[in-house]
C-alpha cells in the first residue's frame, strides 16, 4: 500500500469510528522538576544541576486557573504531568481531585512510574512515557526510564479499571522498521490512546542541532497506526513552527491536537491559521483558539459533581476562589498582551 492509499484508508477509518470532531488538548505541568532528568531529548537534562525542587513545583492554584481556562474554551486536559519523583502519592491524589473538580471530569496522569494506583473516579487513565518504538535506541535515549516498569504499571492500571495510553516522540533517530514494536505494545497493553509528539531540538541537549521530523514521515506513522487500530484515540503534537502539517496529520488518523502554547497564541494569526487548517480538511474543532467570548465566559466550577471528591478538598478550593480568579485574570492579561504584540509586529507573517 503506498502513502496516499494509507492516508485514504486511515481517514475513512477515523471518520467511521471517531467522526469529524477534533479536540484541543493541553498537558497541565505540575512541576519542572525530575528526579531522573537524563532523557537526552529533554531540556531538563541540560539544566539538571540547576533545578531546585521546591522552586520547580508550581502553585496549585495557578494550575487550577489554567485548567479552568481550558474548560472555558473547550480544551481537554491531556493529562497532569511532572518529572519523576516530584510528588508523593498523597500529593498526586489531592491534585488529581482538585483539577477533576474544577473541570468537572476525570483526569489522566503522566507522572512517572506509579507504584500505588489507589485513585478514585477522579482519575480516568494512566499514561506511560514509552517515548520511542525503537527499544534499542531507547536504552541510550532514556537510560533511567525502565520500560519493563512502565509496562507493568500500565498492565496493573488496566486490570483495575483505568484507561491507558503512552507517549511516543518521533524524530529521535528511530529505525522506522521497528514500528511493529509499537503495534505489539498497543495490542499487548490494550491501550486506549497514543500521543505522538515530534522532536523539539532543545538547546544544550544532543539534539540541539537536529531538525524536527518531516510531515510526511510523521503522517505515515500516524496512518499506519490508525489502520492497525481503528478505534484507538490518536493525539498528535505539532509545534507552532509547523502548523501547516495539521491538516495532513488529521487526514492521517489523528483526532486530537496538543502541544500548542495556549497563552502565547490564543487570538493571534497563528491561532486563526490553526483553526483554518482543521476546517479545511473537513474537521470541526470542539474547542477554540480564537473566541474571546468563551475565554472571558464563566461557569460555576464549585457546583455539585458526581465525581467523588473529598469534601475537605472542595472546601479548600472554595476558600481559595479569589486567589484562583486572580491567576485567571493574570493569564487573560498575558493572552491580551500576546495578541497586542501580534497585531503590532505581525510576528507570524512568515506563515502566510
Amino acid at each position: 500500500m503506498d502513502y496516499f492509499e494509507k492516508l485514504k484508508e486511515a481517514n475513512e477509518l477515523t471518520l467511521k469510528y471517531h467522526g469529524n470532531v477534533v479536540s484541543f488538548e493541553r498537558a497541565l505541568f505540575l512541576s519542572w522538576y525530575c528526579g531522573i532528568a537524563d532523557c537526552k531529548f529533554c531540556y531538563m537534562s541540560s539544566i539538571k544541576e540547576k533545578i531546585d525542587k521546591n522552586k520547580a513545583i508550581r502553585n496549585i492554584y495557578r494550575v487550577l486557573a489554567e485548567a479552568i481556562l481550558c474548560k472555558r474554551i473547550g480544551w481537554k486536559i491531556e493529562f497532569l504531568t511532572s518529572g519523576y519523583n516530584a510528588f508523593t502519592h498523597k500529593e498526586i491524589d489531592e491534585i488529581s481531585q482538585m483539577v477533576s473538580y474544577v473541570v468537572g471530569e476525570p483526569v489522566w496522569l503522566n507522572v512517572g512510574v506509579l507504584k500505588n494506583l489507589d485513585f478514585g473516579s477522579y482519575v480516568e487513565g494512566i499514561v506511560g512515557a514509552v517515548e520511542t518504538f525503537d527499544f534499542e535506541l531507547r536504552k541510550n535515549i532514556c537510560p533511567s526510564k525502565n520500560l519493563e516498569e512502565i509496562i507493568k504499571m500500565l498492565k496493573e492500571a488496566k486490570s483495575v479499571g483505568f484507561k491507558t495510553g503512552i507517549t511516543i516522540i518521533l524524530g529521535l533517530g528511530e529505525d522506522k522498521t521497528k514500528l511493529e514494536n509499537l503495534f505489539k505494545l498497543v495490542k499487548e497493553l490494550k491501550l486506549d490512546k497514543i500521543i505522538f509528539y515530534t522532536l523539539i531540538p532543545h538547546k544544550g541537549t544532543i539534539f540541539e542541532n537536529n531538525v524536527s521530523p518531516s510531515t510526511i514521515y510523521v503522517s505515515e506513522i500516524i496512518a499506519e497506526t490508525r489502520i492497525r487500530f481503528p478505534k484507538i484515540k490518536i493525539t498528535v503534537g505539532p509545534w507552532i513552527d509547523n502548523i501547516s502539517s495539521i491538516g495532513l496529520f488529521l487526514l492521517s488518523g489523528a483526532n486530537a491536537l496538543t502541544k500548542f502554547p495556549l497563552f502565547k497564541i490564543f487570538g493571534t494569526k497563528v491561532a486563526k491559521r490553526i483553526e483554518q487548517e482543521i476546517l479545511y480538511v473537513g474537521r470541526i474543532p470542539s474547542g477554540t483558539v480564537t473566541d474571546f467570548k468563551r475565554l472571558l465566559s464563566t461557569y460555576d466550577y464549585t457546583k455539585e459533581t458526581k465525581i467523588e471528591i473529598d469534601k475537605k478538598i472542595i472546601e479548600r478550593i472554595i476558600e481559595k476562589r479569589l486567589r484562583i480568579e486572580q491567576f485567571i485574570m493574570e493569564y487573560i492579561d498575558m493572552i491580551k498582551k500576546s495578541v497586542s504584540k501580534d497585531t503590532e509586529r505581525n510576528r507570524y507573517h512568515f506563515y502566510y
